[in-house]
Order: C-alpha cells, then structure tokens, then sequence
C-alpha cells in the first residue's frame, strides 16, 4: 500500500461529501428531516431505524445519538435501531422470511407519526423496502438513506437523502455524515 493510495482514498471520500454540500436541494432535503425528526420526537413519537450488515452498524449508531446523547446531557429521546433483538431476528427470519423481520417488527410496535429511517446503498434490501411498505400502512414517515439512485427506496421515502455516489464505502461515510448532523441540529431544536 503506497501513501498515495492512502490519500486518493480520502479524496474520493472528500469529493462526494464535496458533492453533497454543492447540492442545494439535498442540504435542503437534510434540513427537512431535521424538522420531521424534531417534530416526531416533541410529539410524543419515536424513531426508529433499520439497515442490514455496515448500515445495520450505522442505524443502531445513530438510533443511539438519540437515545443516549449527542453532544448534550439531556433526557433520552426514544429512538431504537430495529435488529438489535437477536432472538425476534433469528426467529422470524427462520419461521417466515429474512425480508420480512423489520416490517413484522414495526407492525407490533410503530405508531402513526412514528418515523422509520432505512438505510441501504443500493436502495434495494428487500427486507427495508418491505418495512417501508408496511410504514406507509401505519402512518410512519419514512426516510431514506441510500446512494445516488435510490433504488426502490426512492418511490417508498417520503424523505430521501441520495448521497451522490454509486461506491459503498463512500456511501456509508457521508450517511454516518448526515446522520451526525441530524442529531445534533435535533438535539439543539430540542434542548437549546
């Protein structure tokens, strides 16, 4: 590995944040789900999130910014990242069908102007999409983070951040970017 290698790495990771913060209508996108978010939690209502392998360690990352604490001591603010139970996983996937465990899920526990984000880069993990669908059914606002195309996320978000990239990795950094940024301009809106 040559240091070059090193650095071309961290300016392909620079250029699509840089292609992010050029994009006035996806900065605005990130400001609209801020207030959506803010909104659900001052309401009484929870956030939930779901994404599969590196984006499953994102949703419980970010679910935990909000439930534990951001930059502020404050009140927990409910918010949960939806695999975390190993038992229901295990067990739903085996007895019914790993495409469906986040959308039984939020069937037994979401609540109409509850807010479920999705991430995914592709757009496309099927078990999301399914608990997009059933989202919609209950009345939960449904935000996506994906990359540049969006997949089938992008018709079932009623929010979608598309980060401008069609690689993986640079993807998940710039999610784990936004993500960051919605928690912390939450938690001012909430606490000051």
């Amino acid at each position: 590995m040559s240091i070059a290698s090193i650095k071309n790495i961290i300016k392909a990771s620079i250029d699509v944040k840089q292609l992010l913060l050029d994009d006035e209508v996806l900065v605005s996108q990130i400001n609209v789900v801020t207030t959506a978010i803010t909104d659900a939690f001052k309401n009484g209502n929870s956030v939930y999130f779901a994404g599969n392998g590196g984006s499953a360690a994102d949703a419980q990352h970010l679910a935990a910014e909000f439930s534990g604490r951001f930059y502020k001591d404050r009140k927990a603010l409910p918010s949960d990242a939806l695999h975390c139970n190993t038992s229901y996983l295990t067990a739903v996937a085996n007895d019914y069908s790993y495409d469906v465990i986040y959308a039984r899920l939020l069937e037994g526990l979401a609540k109409p102007g509850d807010v479920l984000v999705g991430i995914s880069t592709s757009g496309n993990s099927a078990n999301i999409v399914k608990a997009f669908e059933m989202a919609k059914t209950i009345g939960v606002v449904t935000v996506g983070f994906t990359g540049a195309k969006g997949g089938k996320m992008k018709e079932l978000s009623d929010y979608l951040i598309n980060i401008p990239s069609n690689t993986t990795p640079r993807i998940q950094e710039s999610h784990i970017l936004v993500g960051h940024i919605i928690c912390e301009l939450v938690e001012i809106q909430i606490f000051g």
